[in-house]
């Protein structure tokens, strides 16, 4: 007989994770195996066991799903994930694929889509809950295509590195945010800003901001209220 599927629950809501726990029992080929409703709780737990599918709500107490699901991609890199939240707006579903998960699925659909999302995440197919694909291709058509205008000498100099955590810190991320996600120590990071605001002759996190918007590297909408 053939193994049941491992799947580790991240939410922090008791009530919801039941739910989901009794939803996954009626299907033959995959179990619970643990559950957590914390980011760190969870990430811990998954290190640990090496589930075959995380899923991960995006609204966590001490981190995002989205940061938990970079720290499980970067780690585990054969454990499937996907994002169950209550959220369906684009922004939130562009981002959760771009932390790695592999399906999204709305908590109201859970009960009708989670055995097809999980089967299809497990195959290692991705998986979007039809009540919001409509809305996505929308956005998607709708969106014009951004082209990099990064032509800057000094943002040359920079190494790949550098160029990422600029990156970050112009889009308002902390040290210790920017430690957490790329897995280095918070003194790695101050020593990449030093040499970034060196070479670029910033002496400011709004010149690096400005810098950052000029060059077409970061939304400035990020900015606005």
């Amino acid at each position: 007989m053939k193994e049941k599927r491992q799947v580790l629950i991240i939410d922090d809501h008791p009530l919801f994770r039941e739910g989901i726990k009794t939803i996954i029992s009626r299907n033959g080929r995959f179990e619970v195996i643990d559950e957590a409703g914390t980011g760190r709780e969870g990430f811990e737990k998954a290190s640990q066991l090496k589930p075959d599918v995380v899923l991960l709500d995006i609204s966590l107490p001490d981190e995002t799903g989205m940061e938990v699901a970079r720290k499980i991609r970067h780690h585990l890199p054969h454990t499937r994930i996907m994002i169950l939240s209550m959220h369906s707006k684009i922004d939130y579903i562009v981002e959760a694929f771009q932390s790695g998960a592999t399906g999204y699925v709305i908590k109201e659909s859970a009960a009708e889509r989670l055995a097809q999302a999980l089967e299809a995440v497990a195959s290692g197919e991705y998986f979007l809950d039809s009540s919001i694909s409509h809305e996505v291709i929308a956005k998607l058509m709708n969106s014009p295509v951004k082209e990099a205008k990064v032509s800057d000498a000094g943002y040359g100099k920079l190494t790949s590195r550098e160029q990422e955590i600029m990156r970050m810190l112009a889009e308002g991320a902390s040290k210790g945010q920017i430690a957490e996600q790329l897995c280095i120590s918070v003194k790695t990071v101050e020593n990449h800003r030093a040499n970034i605001m060196r070479k670029l002759d910033i002496h400011s996190a709004m010149e690096l901001v400005r810098y950052a918007a000029r060059l077409g590297l970061i939304d400035v909408d990020l900015w606005k209220e």
